[in-house]
Parts: C-alpha cells; structure tokens; sequence
C-alpha cells in the first residue's frame, strides 16, 4: 500500500468591497485627505453662517415676511453681507459637490458613467457658482422700481 500524498489546498482570492477588479492603481496622493479635512471644515464654518444667516434673518430681522425686493437691495448695499452669502454659496456647492464626488466614486462601477456623471456635477456647480457669484455682485437695486 502507498501512502496518501497531502497536497496543500491554496485558499480562494476574495475581492475587498467596492474594489475594483479592472481599474488601474494610480499612485498615492494626498487629494483625497484634503478634500475629507475639507469637508469637516467646511461643515463646520456652514452650520456658523447657516445658523447665523436663519437667526439675524428670522429672529433679529422680524421674519421673513419683510423680505422683497427692497430688503435684499438693502442688504447686499453692504460688502459684509455679500461676502456672507458668497461664503455661504460657494461653501455649500463645494462641500454638495465633494459629497456627491465620493457618492459617484463609490456606486459606478463602469468608468465612462464616473465620468459622465462627475462632468454633468463639476458643470452643474460651475454653472450655480458663477450665477450666484454674478448675481451677488451685479445685483441692481433700481431695476426693482
């Protein structure tokens, strides 16, 4: 009788979740640590303005039932309140926009829909911020009279 040879059994390769198999490595960079640090600060600085911009606005200003055209003309008369809302607009789209970045970077699996979807987002808040930039400084008090 022979003896039963033992052959060592190779386990099976498991893929890590949301890996994916097809996509090349690229080199380590630190983009994705600021854009994350960003995301802390920014939400940060947007729950001051936010909460500062709802409590002068609806408590101190007597409501909202005061806003027109009239109020808003007053308001942006002022550079400390365009500055404010500039902040706030381009804070918000940015901090929107890096959110749904890594939403898209973690639910497409096929390339060319990452990149459609990130190029109909970056277009999209190009487009809000450069309106709401234009607005905030353009805006024209007498085209109300």
């Amino acid at each position: 009788m022979t003896a039963a040879r033992s052959y060592p059994t190779i386990p099976p390769v498991i893929e890590s979740p949301r890996s994916a198999p097809n996509r090349p490595r690229r080199t380590r960079t630190n983009t994705e640590l600021y854009a994350w640090l960003f995301m802390r600060v920014s939400g940060i600085v947007l729950v001051v303005l936010v909460l500062g911009h709802l409590f002068i606005m609806n408590i101190l200003d007597g409501g909202v039932q005061r806003i027109n055209w009239g109020f808003v003309a007053g308001r942006w008369a002022s550079p400390f309140w365009q500055v404010w809302d500039l902040l706030m607009l381009w804070l918000a789209m940015i901090h929107g926009t890096n959110g749904l970045r890594v939403i898209i970077n973690d639910y497409t699996r096929r390339d060319g829909t990452r990149l459609t979807l990130k190029a109909v987002l970056y277009t999209a808040t190009t487009i809000t911020i450069a309106l709401g930039t234009l607005v905030i400084f353009t805006f024209n008090p007498d085209m109300g009279s």
